[in-house]
């Protein structure tokens, strides 16, 4: 299997103009394909702002941001993808539209070419099954925010190949990121751990336990984590934290992934979290 040399990204919005980033500034050509130009013009200049940055903080040079600039490509036609070796789907999280956007590839891509999707939550085997090359399709779930976040959960469908895994591994450290493998299951490793601790601080929240604020520092004081569950679930969003959770219940049937009720009483109200205005905290 050749090298990559080349990625393909579809969709330009938050995590498909993060991973273009991480791919440009490690010296890979980069097409970025979003449906309107307006989508693509955006992505690109959100690059360049987040490149902007780094040179304040020293980081990185003027002609640094250049020459990642240059080797992205922004585009609203799929068939400047056919020069990659590895196209990777970072389109909403809709089943039914990956799976429309994967076999819109299959027909234009050629057969060695790998697909992977940045899913956070659908299931890679079933994608995989709607290809016409489901031994090169993979998971490569990106975090939030690409450039900063050094993780990379690389996922096997059942079909996936030991090549494809390994291309995708051996360049994913390539970017500079740290990927772990993970067999192809609900939330995978990071998720199906975060998403029910979440849950389960909204549980002590509504059993008056604590403040919010003290749950937080309790968890960021005592695991030593960056942020506390409940600003965390207002970064995420709550609806998203629900939403998860509603797959976790319906793909295992186990009852420890019930939602809590106040989880689900805040998104019935609206109350999202930052993005509302409103969610644990007020913004």
């Amino acid at each position: 299997m050749s090298s990559i040399q080349t990625v393909g990204i579809i969709g330009s919005s938050t995590m498909g103009n993060g991973i273009a980033q991480a791919c440009a500034t490690s010296g890979l050509r980069v097409v970025m394909v979003d449906i309107a130009q307006a989508a693509v013009d955006k992505g690109v200049a959100t690059i360049a702002g987040s490149l902007d940055r780094l040179i304040k903080k020293e980081k990185i040079t003027a002609a640094d941001k250049d020459k990642a600039l240059a080797l992205i490509k922004g585009s609203t036609n799929y068939d400047d993808l056919k020069g990659a070796q590895l196209v990777i789907e970072a389109a909403t999280e809709n089943e039914s539209l990956k799976v429309k956007i994967l076999q819109q590839l299959d027909g234009l891509l050629a057969p060695e070419v790998i697909v992977a999707t940045n899913t956070s939550s659908i299931s890679i085997t079933k994608l995989a099954a709607a290809t016409q090359r489901p031994d090169r399709f993979i998971g490569m779930h990106f975090f939030n925010p690409v450039p900063m976040m050094a993780l990379v959960e690389i996922i096997r469908g059942l079909q996936t190949s030991d090549a494809t895994h390994d291309a995708v591994k051996a360049m994913a450290e390539a970017l500079g990121k740290t990927p772990i493998t993970v067999k192809n299951a609900p939330g995978f490793v990071v998720n199906r751990i975060l998403v029910p601790m979440i849950n389960e601080a909204f549980f002590v929240l509504a059993e008056g336990l604590a403040t919010p604020e003290d749950i937080d520092a309790g968890m960021k004081l005592g695991c030593n984590q960056p942020i506390g569950p409940l600003a965390l679930a207002d970064m995420i969003g709550l609806d998203v934290c629900l939403a998860v959770m509603n797959v976790y219940m319906a793909e295992y049937n186990d009852s420890k992934y019930r939602p809590a009720p106040l989880l689900k009483e805040m998104v019935a109200a609206g109350w999202l979290g930052r993005k509302s205005g409103r969610g644990v905290y007020t913004y």
